[in-house]
């Protein structure tokens, strides 16, 4: 199948983050008095908006303390920004590829758009993608929303684009909006959990891949 947009998930998909999500969103909860999430729970529900993460690993934690978790967890995050978060191996080298050959590029993550900004700009890779949407500007992921508004952005039907990501909420954001979707086995979720969701694919080398599936 030939597309015309290929739409990433960020975190677990094109950058090697989660040890940072996961010791950011531990340091926020010892700085807000609640208890510890295990690397386990962290795991299972990166990829939602910060709201949903809170409901889901605080449920009993007020609303107000949610709040505070939210931005105990930014404060975290930039105090670690000088950490590194790499791109996984290949990735930024085919990403240059992918565009060179034609393709639309865009990002549809859980991350916010402070935080996402700061990493384009920090790698030099804002030019390569048309369009990029973040969980503070839109619903957080499964719903399609997110997908949607890229389609709409690039003129292009859902037959023409292809969702990839680690997690079963962005395979399952691609069902939602009638999108083909990808799955990458060295991210937050398994293989039997994206499965679920029909991919064309899982692969474990994305770069490498790639075009046994697409092209």
């Amino acid at each position: 199948m030939n597309y015309k947009v290929i739409i990433f998930d960020w975190d677990g998909t094109l950058m090697d983050s989660i040890d940072k999500i996961v010791a950011c969103m531990q340091a926020a909860a010892i700085d807000c008095q609640l208890k510890e999430p295990t690397e386990d729970e962290i795991r299972h529900i990166i990829g939602l908006r910060l709201d949903k993460i809170m409901v889901q690993l605080f449920p009993g934690a007020t609303s107000e303390q949610q709040s505070e978790m939210i931005q105990a967890y930014h404060f975290q995050y930039r105090k670690r920004d000088s950490h590194d978060t790499p791109f996984y191996p290949g990735i930024k080298l085919w990403l240059n590829e992918l565009k060179k050959q034609g393709y639309l590029l865009a990002v549809a993550t859980g991350k916010g758009r402070e935080s996402l900004n700061r990493i384009l700009d920090k790698f030099a890779v804002k030019d390569l993608f048309a369009v990029t949407y973040c969980s503070d500007e839109t619903a957080s992921k499964p719903d399609p929303l997110m997908l949607n508004l890229i389609l709409n952005d690039l003129g292009v039907d859902p037959s023409d684009a292809l969702m990839i990501g680690d997690t079963s909420y962005d395979l399952e954001m691609a069902n939602n909006a009638n999108i083909d979707c990808l799955g990458v086995s060295y991210g937050v979720h398994s293989k039997d959990v994206l499965n679920q969701f029909n991919p064309i694919a899982i692969v474990d080398d994305l770069p490498k891949e790639f075009a046994l599936y697409v092209q």
